[in-house]
């Protein structure tokens, strides 16, 4: 057992004092190793971050959230989105009141305006909607209050601001109370929303003005057609419950035959996050490919260096041969350098990924997320590089002959 280990110790440091003979060889070789763990590392990290951002930006929509948009059509075997409005204010209500799967439901319609206060000013969405709407968007108010029923009723020319229009207009704070003018027309503050964030598609969800869908239409759009319906079903496993029950009940209310097109669509939140959970996925394997590609030239650098490595110490094999090593002996001694080279290599390279993730997110913004599952994958892949494309050169160096090793010039 001492000799076995005596051996074991002679070996490594052979080994090791040939990589260091060699530094600036030993660097170079480690670099594609270091390059490729450091991808695999960044890469990962934004596109892990890239789906939790997308996550959270579909969790921020609201629960069990369900929309409703007029006017798809069948056309060449694809459903398209015709722009023509065929919801009503009543279809919603309808929604609310015969679904038993839905908890919430809401009419809206959208505009964009110039909204003034005093001498500022800001463009923005206004968006008209009913009294379910925070509900439906598990959305809280910052300060003041929603509008109420009656104000949605009686088509009351108030309005709640979301948190990028109030800091627009309202720097200083105070903006419940306030006057601001949509369009020439003067809205009353009544609340502020809490900051939600950015939505899938990029755009800020605080920059709107919420107000009563009747006052919309009436006052600043004067037309009688909802652009869509927001619904939320009452717990998440009755989504898909819901969906059947609202494409039944608006089928019925448009006298929409059997094998007929209907003339709206139905997304659920699921929808919305398998299909972004897709688009993640697709960016997860094509970054990870460009990363693999780095780690697989890493380790042809590295088998190349060991081929090197073994002609240029031919005479110094035959030696150790001649004097009592094994060929086990020199195939652990070549690989136990190999797999050094690519250890060493992945631990720098963990250390400059991290870094480059850290770098990414401060200077380009991007939400990035360092997974210790990637570390430990990264790491242990490039280990695994080292075995893989040390093991051929260390082998020739094992099966050399000593007489014909010693003669070697």
């Amino acid at each position: 057992m001492k000799v076995v280990l005596l051996r074991s110790v002679s070996i490594v440091r052979v080994g090791l004092r040939a990589i260091l003979r060699n530094k600036l060889r030993s660097s170079l070789t480690m670099l594609g190793i270091v390059i490729g763990v450091a991808c695999v590392i960044a890469m990962n990290a934004v596109a892990s971050g890239a789906t939790l951002s997308v996550q959270a930006t579909i969790k921020s929509l609201g629960t069990n959230f369900l929309m409703i948009h007029p006017g798809a059509v069948t056309q060449s075997g694809a459903r398209l989105y015709t722009g023509q409005s065929t919801l009503t204010a009543e279809d919603a209500a309808a929604i609310r009141a015969e679904c038993p799967a839905v908890a919430y439901a809401a009419a809206g319609v959208r505009s964009s305006a110039q909204i003034v206060a005093g001498e500022l000013n800001w463009g923005t969405q206004v968006f008209g909607t009913d009294v379910d709407w925070p509900l439906i968007r598990s959305w809280n108010l910052e300060a003041g209050s929603f509008f109420t029923e009656a104000d949605v009723k009686a088509g009351i020319k108030v309005c709640v601001l979301g948190k990028t229009v109030a800091d627009a207009l309202f720097p200083e704070g105070g903006g419940v109370g306030q006057v601001v003018r949509i369009k020439n027309v003067p809205f009353r503050v009544v609340g502020v929303l809490e900051r939600k964030g950015g939505s899938m598609g990029g755009e800020d969800q605080d920059d709107q003005v919420v107000a009563p869908y009747t006052t919309v239409m009436k006052r600043l759009l004067g037309q009688n057609r909802i652009r869509m319906v927001m619904a939320a079903a009452s717990a998440p496993d009755r989504v898909q419950e819901a969906q059947r029950e609202i494409e039944s009940l608006l089928r019925q209310r448009h006298r929409i035959g059997p094998g007929e097109d209907s003339d709206f669509m139905i997304r659920s939140q699921d929808e919305m996050a398998s299909s972004a959970a897709e688009t993640s996925r697709t960016l997860s394997i094509l970054l990870g490919s460009v990363a693999a590609i780095s780690l697989l030239v890493g380790g042809i650098g590295i088998m190349n260096i060991m081929l090197v490595s073994v002609t240029e110490r031919t005479r110094e094999i035959g030696i150790r041969m001649a004097i009592g090593a094994k060929a086990r002996h020199v195939l652990a001694q070549f690989l136990l350098e190999a797999v050094t080279l690519s250890v060493a290599g992945g631990a720098i390279g963990i250390l400059l990924g991290i870094a480059a993730a850290r770098l990414i997110s401060r200077f380009a913004g991007w939400p990035t997320v360092i997974l210790p599952d990637a570390v430990g994958i990264a790491f242990g892949f490039a280990a695994l590089v080292g075995i893989f494309f040390g093991y051929y050169p260390a082998r020739k160096a094992a099966r050399l002959d000593p007489i014909q090793a010693l003669r070697y010039e």
